[in-house]
């Protein structure tokens, strides 16, 4: 079970597909937007109501720029998701009824644990971001750097705290209809972490080591990655990638921007200033360029175009991240909102990203500037391709694997 976009939602595509390959019955429970990652992957899917994107489009979606902190933007979009997981809660449940155990991402746990406490089911997290609290580091939903180990930890602690209240309307609701005793958010948090409920992460140790202060039951399992069955890349990207050098990638994602037009400009001039070609995709945001050495896509699998790029360009969400790190090749990231800011530092602090670009300070100089030292850095280079054959080593499904047969047990 996850909710979100795109990005919340297709690395369980290759779990499932493990899980399956093992011999289970899995059922990806998202958006109905999501459907056919689900049978690409050979998934049953449970489809829930919500469409992530229409969201982003809508006013209150598009409210979310007028925000330029991590602190603002996520109070807004608690304020979003409240109504969000109220509409999205009977499908929650009506998928558990079907189900003998619930892995649930970091962005409904507090519902799903709710529902398998209700239903009698077992349950895991499945996080995608080191979200439990801890002194090593600040909430990296937050975006914020480093407050110093207690700041960190107090920090963490708080919004921890602010995503349980994204289910404050929903989850007395369903504790009532699957007969439980009302509890608070707080009371259901600290249970959960009282009794050592498992959570496993999908990053890799090498990027971000788990923290030695956090509690029994949260580990670091290695990545999870979409189920792209070796998808070809399409003819007219074939034809350009063997038209010239390696160019450079550059995506946002789902992330969307207030103004597409002025960053697809910006992004064209970098390019050329920096003497490089791009493929530019498409993306939630609407990124557009045209020319000769620049080539405009829409969904193309990160795996099989990424180890072609001198580098990429992306917003930092977590998946493109670990997409960029997979492939051995530079990044040069630029960060929009939430978790972004942590992956981009990690990836500078890793020594495979010379700089943060964030978007509301992109200009055509600052990224030609960065994507100049990316593509020119001998060291940065073999700095990504070790880093990147390491990853590609490491098996972050069998930690999975195994956490599921022992609830079973």
């Amino acid at each position: 079970m996850t909710a979100g976009s795109r990005g919340d939602v297709a690395p369980f595509t290759g779990l499932g597909h493990g899980l399956a390959r093992a011999g289970h019955e899995v059922t990806l429970v998202t958006h109905a937007r999501f459907e056919p990652l689900a049978a690409r992957a050979g998934l049953g899917f449970h489809a829930l109501p919500v469409d992530p994107r229409a969201e982003l489009e809508s006013s209150r979606g598009r409210a979310l720029h007028r925000s330029t902190t991590g602190v603002g933007k996520l109070v807004r979009v608690v304020a979003m998701a409240r109504t969000l997981a109220v509409e999205m809660s009977d499908d929650l449940v009506a998928a558990a009824r079907s189900s003998d155990a619930l892995l649930l991402s970091g962005s409904v746990a507090p519902l799903g644990h709710a529902v398998a406490e209700g239903l009698g089911l077992p349950s895991l997290g499945l996080n995608l971001q080191p979200l439990a609290a801890t002194r090593e580091f600040g909430p990296p939903m937050l975006g914020t750097g480093s407050w110093g180990a207690l700041g960190n930890r107090v920090a963490g602690t708080a919004l921890n705290l602010a995503v349980e209240q994204v289910f404050g309307a929903a989850l007395p609701q369903v504790r009532s209809r699957l007969g439980l005793p009302p509890v608070s958010t707080v009371t259901a948090l600290r249970a959960r972490d009282r009794h050592g409920w498992p959570v496993l992460h999908g990053f890799s140790p090498r990027v971000v080591a788990r923290p030695r202060d956090w509690r029994r039951g949260l580990e670091v399992a290695g990545y999870w990655w979409p189920y792209d069955a070796d998808a070809p890349l399409p003819d007219e990207l074939r034809a350009f990638l063997d038209a010239g050098p390696p160019p450079v990638f550059v995506g946002l994602g789902s992330a969307t921007v207030p103004d597409p037009a002025r960053v697809s400009a910006a992004i064209v001039r970098a390019l050329r200033l920096a003497g490089l070609r791009g493929v530019i995709q498409r993306g939630w945001a609407g990124l557009a360029a045209t020319g000769d050495d620049l080539l405009t896509i829409d969904e193309v699998p990160h795996s099989a175009l990424f180890p072609h790029m001198a580098a990429v360009v992306h917003h930092a969400g977590a998946g493109t991240t670990a997409a960029g790190l997979r492939a051995g090749v530079p990044a040069v990231p630029v960060p929009i909102q939430f978790d972004a800011t942590f992956w981009a530092a990690r990836l500078v602090a890793l020594g495979v990203a010379p700089r943060a670009v964030p978007l509301r300070r992109l200009t055509a100089e600052a990224l030609a500037a960065a994507l100049t030292e990316a593509t020119r850095d001998a060291g940065r280079r073999e700095r990504a391709r070790a880093l990147g054959a390491h990853i590609r080593e490491e098996d972050g499904v069998t930690p999975v694997l195994d956490a599921v047969n022992r609830l079973g047990r």
